[in-house]
């Protein structure tokens, strides 16, 4: 069955609010990463002043539950409006769940970002649904995770 978490977007203040969210909650990141550190991308450089921005941060709450951020960057800093910057993350157990779920929920929505492997390991799209929820569908396929420490 899946797992579902909330996911909060940041206009640059992303380590700021986790590393309060963090000395609230305790505990420590699996993953912190800056969009400075990813992978070049053709035909799309980062921008100086995103480099330091975090890409995603991950901060387990409980066994069941973490919550996870990213600054927004680039084209997608317009969209950022205050009250409405969080998504639902949905981690998915296979590949074929991903997809109905991504299918089933995205339907009369509008899609971002389509199902797609990612640099990252993961099976990963994005989406608002037609109530104008955003949603996040994930998968990550334990061959793949293995190859990556």
């Amino acid at each position: 069955m899946a797992t579902v978490n909330v996911y909060l977007t940041f206009n640059g203040n992303c380590k700021e609010a986790f590393d309060f969210y963090k000395s609230v909650f305790g505990g420590e990141y699996p993953y912190i990463g800056t969009f400075g550190e990813m992978p070049p991308m053709e035909g799309k450089e980062t921008p100086a002043e995103d480099k330091d921005k975090i890409m995603h941060v991950s901060l387990p709450i409980s066994k069941e539950t973490i919550l996870m951020g990213s600054d927004t960057g680039g084209e997608w800093s317009s969209n950022f409006k205050a009250g409405n910057n969080f998504s639902i993350s949905v981690n998915a157990e296979s590949k074929e769940e991903a997809d109905k779920l991504f299918g089933g929920l995205s339907a009369g929505g509008q899609v971002t970002m389509p199902m797609a492997d990612t640099f990252w390991g993961a099976y990963f799209g994005m989406f608002t649904d037609k109530f104008g929820i955003n949603w996040m569908v994930n998968y990550d396929d334990p061959a793949k995770m293995q190859q990556h420490p």
